[in-house]
């Protein structure tokens, strides 16, 4: 796999299956995206971990409206670990948020996020 082709596979992660998983409540699918070692720390400074996030998902609607996250940064360390980050906009609030994800075995998994700066459209 390429660098070009690293990059395809990360933008599509963070702006199409990661938001589909949760607006779906499909925790299948956010397993797989999820490395077993993910925690997230929220807004509020909270930290969840990976068991945490497929609870949520599974017992909780997410319905942002419209949603799109645009990434504003996306590298790639020597293959194998990325950074990518930016902002969800939604019907009724941003946010900001950053992700580590590592690539094992072939397969890109988010270890890491951390979301702040939400804040409401008027």
């Amino acid at each position: 796999m390429t660098i070009t082709d690293d990059v395809n596979v990360l933008r599509h992660f963070k702006t199409v299956l990661w938001p589909q998983a949760y607006r779906t409540g499909d925790t299948v699918l956010l397993d797989q995206l999820l490395h077993d070692s993910f925690q997230m720390i929220d807004a509020d400074g909270n930290r969840s971990t990976k068991r945490d996030e497929l609870e949520y998902v599974r017992d909780n609607e997410w319905d942002p409206g419209d949603f799109e996250y645009q990434i504003e940064r996306l590298d790639i360390y020597q293959g194998q670990f990325a950074i990518v980050d930016g902002r969800g906009v939604a019907t009724a609030y941003t946010y900001r948020s950053s992700n580590v994800l590592v690539k094992e075995d072939g397969t890109w998994q988010a270890i890491a996020s951390h979301v702040s700066g939400i804040e409401q459209v008027t």
